[in-house]
């Protein structure tokens, strides 16, 4: 399916928070919103990212129940790097109940082993592998870098939709600095260090200037940071961040006590600070400021509404407040480690887990929740 653009800007109030955006605050959030019309029409970048079995058949998409959106982010490789392939390091399910209420964002462990269902358009037979990996079944290959990013949110949807039979409303897909741009458009986020947490990709020296540097794996350091600079170290406590330290914090996982599951938990953190920071009367009321955000949002995602009208999203999920952002996690936080088909370490998810997804499928998670609380992540 052609790429396109679609006029309406309100979709850009969506995409503004990766998907839990969704969530408009009130009406006077609307009416701000709607002052943007002109600037911002043809700013959103749509495309087809879910195919009928992502979708979970051709019978049409329902928002009038459950909502479940895939959000996934991605991260452009170091140029150093010697790995090419693109994998989805961010994987989210934005679940919205029936009673529209309320939002749950679960993080899907980005080293989940699972079964990979054959791709057509690239050639891929299926197979074991990590769930990060099937973006990247569907990335390879030849096209233009919408086309090829498009095809791997195609494959991820289906991994998950085959594994546990969620039907996907809409989906989402945002790169780090697409992300990054939209923090800087708000004049940076408030965010809470909770584990004091070192950088792998950012350099500071003693008078606090910042410089970007690469991940060397085989090695476990940072790479290319001038004399004088050592790697960031994100110390406890609540502090406004600026767009590079946000999104620096919430990418990291190696110095973390819990691992990946702190890196997932800081990412939820950083949505719901975006959700708050997107709403909040500082940005609403300065016309520039929300022009700019707007702008940004159209710059940084491919979005796929399933020919949904963006309209129709707004008024039925207009009830949903940043504050009504749920954090849930897999395995009760832990690392649930398996050797993969490969010989590698990989993660699997346990009964419990499969469960709570189950309830998202079914919209039944918010009585699963009350049943299971520790499946809830610190929100702050």
């Amino acid at each position: 399916m052609a790429s396109k653009r679609r006029k309406d800007p309100l979709w850009a109030r969506i995409v503004l928070i990766f998907g839990a955006v969704l969530l408009v605050a009130s009406g006077g959030t609307l009416v701000a919103a709607q002052t943007l019309i002109a600037s911002a029409t043809n700013s959103i970048t749509t495309d087809s990212l879910l195919d009928a079995a992502g979708a979970g058949g051709d019978e049409g998409n329902d928002i009038s129940g459950a909502v479940n959106m895939l959000l996934a982010g991605i991260d452009a490789r170091d140029k150093e790097s010697a790995t090419t392939s693109v994998l989805a390091d961010t994987i989210i399910i934005l679940h919205i109940p029936e009673t529209h209420d309320q939002a749950y964002l679960i993080s899907i462990p980005r080293d989940w082993s699972v079964q990979i269902p054959p791709y057509a358009k690239t050639g891929f037979p299926g197979g074991i592998q990590k769930i990060n990996s099937s973006f990247s079944v569907g990335y390879d290959g030849d096209g233009s870098e919408q086309e090829k990013r498009a095809r791997g949110m195609e494959s991820l949807a289906n991994t998950l939709n085959k594994i546990t039979g969620i039907k996907f409303n809409g989906a989402a897909l945002i790169d780090f600095g697409g992300f990054e741009k939209i923090i800087h458009a708000m004049g940076g986020v408030d965010m809470c260090v909770d584990e004091q947490a070192t950088s792998i990709h950012l350099g500071v020296n003693d008078e606090g200037h910042l410089y970007q540097g690469w991940y060397d794996e085989a090695a476990d350091q940072v790479r290319g940071l001038p004399a004088g600079y050592e790697p960031y170290v994100h110390k406890l406590g609540c502090r406004k961040m600026s767009s590079t330290l946000a999104l620096d914090y919430a990418r990291i996982r190696k110095s973390l006590s819990d691992g990946d599951y702190g890196r997932q938990r800081h990412q939820q953190q950083l949505m719901k600070a975006i959700a708050k920071q997107a709403t909040s009367s500082g940005v609403l009321t300065d016309l520039g400021k929300l022009n700019g955000l707007v702008q940004a949002a159209g710059e940084a995602f491919i979005l796929d509404t399933q020919g949904t009208p963006v309209v129709d999203f707004i008024y039925t999920l207009k009830g949903v407040a940043a504050n009504d952002l749920m954090l849930i996690k897999t395995n009760n936080g832990q690392f649930r480690s398996v050797t993969d088909a490969n010989g590698s370490s990989a993660e699997t998810l346990d009964s419990l887990s499969m469960d709570m997804l189950a309830a998202a499928k079914d919209g039944t998670l918010g009585t699963f929740l009350i049943e299971n609380p520790t499946f809830i992540a610190k929100s702050s």
